[in-house]
């Protein structure tokens, strides 16, 4: 059964697309065009969820309409919500890590400039003027990558 709230907002999807999934240490952010209480700040990409279609398919959908690639998505960046990260009254966001596959990504659509970051230090990332919903994604995104290349760093050796 679906919880009433989780059906009045819209579901929007958004990648933090890494250099690379298993040793995290870059971001590709993406800077607005559009609306113009935006335009010129820095988001996640992604979009809209289309009726019959699941938060993934659409995600990937979404990176290669806005950025022209083609990518595999990593683990999701839980939000503290069942919808995600709350953007305004009216949306919410799920993010997933993402690294590219295929293609060279370039501001196609809605955005005019990409920009590969590094994640540490903390203070390349804030320093951006970021879209304020995204924005407290920021930390989510810090604790799953440090993750993500701890365990790289720690995994034992595989097979030769």
């Amino acid at each position: 059964m679906t919880h009433p709230a989780e059906t009045e907002l819209r579901q929007i999807v958004g990648a933090a697309v890494v250099d690379s999934l298993q040793h995290p240490t870059r971001l590709l952010v993406a800077r607005r065009t559009a609306p113009p209480q935006f335009a010129g700040m820095w988001e996640f990409p992604g979009g809209k969820v289309e009726p019959g279609e699941t938060c993934e398919a659409a995600l990937l959908r979404e990176l290669r309409e806005e950025l022209g690639i083609e990518a595999r998505l990593g683990p999701e960046i839980g939000g503290p919500g069942p919808q995600g990260w709350p953007l305004h009254a009216t949306a919410a966001m799920r993010v997933w890590l993402a690294e590219t596959e295929a293609g060279e990504a370039a501001p196609l659509q809605d955005h005019d400039e990409l920009r590969w970051v590094a994640l540490h230090p903390a203070r390349d990332l804030d320093a951006l003027p970021w879209i304020p919903a995204d924005r407290p994604i920021l930390a989510a995104l810090r604790a799953v990558t440090d993750r993500l290349s701890g365990a790289a760093r720690t995994a034992p050796p595989g097979p030769a």
